[in-house]
């Protein structure tokens, strides 16, 4: 049984898989910090200081001794109070459309490179088919006479 876990964790598609789930996690911390230091701020300045995570709608009464913040979700959320925050689910939406842009982006690029290079393969493969095709020297002889008729269409007539 540990030689056939051996065998399978030796796969290269496991190893890709485990690779890409590591460079994913990184990008998704990448991606997380843009979104969080530079889109949001970005985006609640051009709507006049918009601060998604404030978003919620109250369900039920403030306690009378609270004293924190009444705009506050995270403050209001820890006294108990009950509401539903839609303002994480906006951030989270806008982190998935950075996230799927930033992949579409990623993969576009990818593919032309890839498409380039096979174009150039193709080429290649091409010119090198056709210096490679080998001749028949009688063909040459015959296609050097029409060539040399064909120039010369003149035929003496008896």
């Amino acid at each position: 049984m540990f030689d056939e876990f051996k065998k399978f964790i030796a796969r290269g598609n496991v190893l890709d898989l485990a690779v890409g789930v590591i460079i994913g996690a990184a990008f998704g911390g990448i991606v997380t910090s843009l979104t969080e230091g530079i889109i949001m701020p970005l985006i609640g300045w051009g709507f006049g200081d918009i601060d998604f995570t404030n978003w919620f709608i109250r369900l039920g009464p403030i306690p009378a001794d609270y004293a924190g913040e009444r705009g506050s979700y995270a403050q209001l959320k820890e006294a108990g109070v009950p509401m539903i925050g839609y303002g994480e689910l906006v951030t989270q939406v806008i982190n998935f459309l950075v996230i799927a842009f930033a992949l579409f982006l990623l993969v576009k690029t990818v593919n032309r490179a890839l498409d380039e290079m096979l174009e150039k393969q193709k080429d290649t493969e091409n010119s090198a088919r056709s210096d490679e095709v080998p001749t028949d020297p009688q063909l040459d002889v015959l296609k050097q006479i029409l060539s040399e008729l064909r120039a010369n269409p003149t035929v003496p007539k008896p």
